[in-house]
């Protein structure tokens, strides 16, 4: 079924890559204290650093107008270090849905989306240049790994959208992000630490972090089993995601090549723990690609390996048409087919939606970003 020679799979970044400057939400807010007294600056000004950055949304040093004039740059440098400069911002859906692509200090390139709905707003943001998970219809995919973010750029990400929004950037007035998706590019769970950090930062009361409900925050996942075990014993209740894309081990191999070391059952084990754990349904992202894993059959076989976990409510299957990818043999779904899948997994009791797929046109669905300049 491959056009080309698999990739590898790909668990840690290349060694060697130069970290990005520490930044105020990579840190606690004993940290942020600690980190300025090494610099020989007053503690207590992380507090007003974090309340600009964090409440206010500030990212021009002249704002923070309670900071002493002489030691401003100082501050700014210590705990708010640019890292990382928007290139290019591309819009669909009449402006509602802004696609940012993002240089790194290191040049590494990756891509945030926000979009905007009548009841919410959600950021879409990338967890590492590239990705090592090899899937081979994800354009993503498709370039391999660069490195993992930082917690500060992935915060960055969401707090960029949340600017865009208080400034009434965004039609519809000024808003704030109430959702955040790791669905960006990268595998959340293989940059684990990076990602937590950035949720503890989401959900920190302002101004220590951006005082988000972890209910609205979903971390996405092809299937690192041990790390999915891991994250059911966080505390911290946020939505599991798993990119299960075909409920057989033969088909899943090839579509997401993590299957040969932790199989259909295995994975759908450590998402059915997830749910028991935290009480958090667990959403089942199956992207329907024409002839390839939209059998009706493959309809009943889903419904049945969910089902045999249970029916107390723990799951629902959120059909994705497949993004198409410049010169990719992989195509959507026909609708009939499509149709015909949920009619079947509802058939088995299973809540099934399709996903909207907003900014089609500008690359900015899922499974599209792949941050190039050109």
């Amino acid at each position: 079924m491959s056009e080309r020679t698999p990739l590898p799979l790909v668990f840690d970044e290349p060694r060697g890559r130069k970290k990005p400057p520490p930044h105020l939400a990579d840190l606690t807010p004993d940290e942020r204290k600690a980190r300025l007294e090494e610099l020989g600056l007053p503690g207590f000004r992380a507090k007003q650093l974090s309340t600009h950055y964090f409440a206010r949304l500030v990212d021009d040093p002249a704002e923070m107008t309670d900071l002493p004039a002489t030691q401003r740059d100082e501050l700014v440098a210590g705990l708010l270090p640019d890292l990382m400069t928007p290139l290019r911002t591309m819009e669909a859906d009449r402006g509602t849905t802004r696609k940012t692509l993002w240089k790194l200090f290191d040049g590494a390139l990756v891509e945030s989306v926000l979009m905007r709905y009548p009841d919410r707003a959600t950021m879409c943001v990338s967890s590492q240049a590239g990705c090592g998970m090899a899937c081979p219809f994800c354009a993503t995919g498709q370039g391999g790994l660069q490195r993992n973010m930082s917690t500060a750029e992935i915060v960055e990400q969401v707090v960029a959208g949340a600017r865009a929004l208080a400034r009434g950037e965004v039609p519809g007035g000024p808003g704030r992000v109430s959702n955040v998706v790791f669905m960006g590019m990268g595998e959340p769970l293989a940059n684990y630490k990076a990602v937590m950090g950035t949720v503890r930062r989401l959900t920190d009361p302002t101004p220590d972090g951006l005082g988000m409900s972890a209910r609205g925050i979903t971390v996405s996942t092809v299937g690192l089993v041990p790390r999915m075990l891991q994250l059911a014993e966080e505390g911290i209740p946020v939505t599991l995601a798993l990119s299960l894309h075909a409920p057989d081990d033969e088909l899943r191999n090839e579509l997401v090549p993590i299957n040969t070391r932790f199989s259909v059952d295995e994975t759908v084990d450590a998402a059915w723990n997830y749910a028991k754990v935290t009480k958090r349904r667990v959403s089942i992202e199956y992207a329907m690609m024409r002839g390839i894993n939209d059998q009706a059959w493959r309809a009943d076989l889903l419904g049945d390996v969910l089902q045999a976990r249970g029916d107390w409510g723990w799951v629902h299957v959120n059909l994705i048409p497949l993004n198409p990818t410049p010169g990719s043999k992989w195509t959507a779904s026909d609708p009939a087919d499509e149709r015909e899948f949920v009619r079947r997994l509802e058939a088995k009791g299973i809540p099934t939606t399709v996903r909207d797929t907003r900014g089609r046109e500008i690359d900015g669905a899922c499974g599209q970003l792949a941050a190039t300049e050109s």
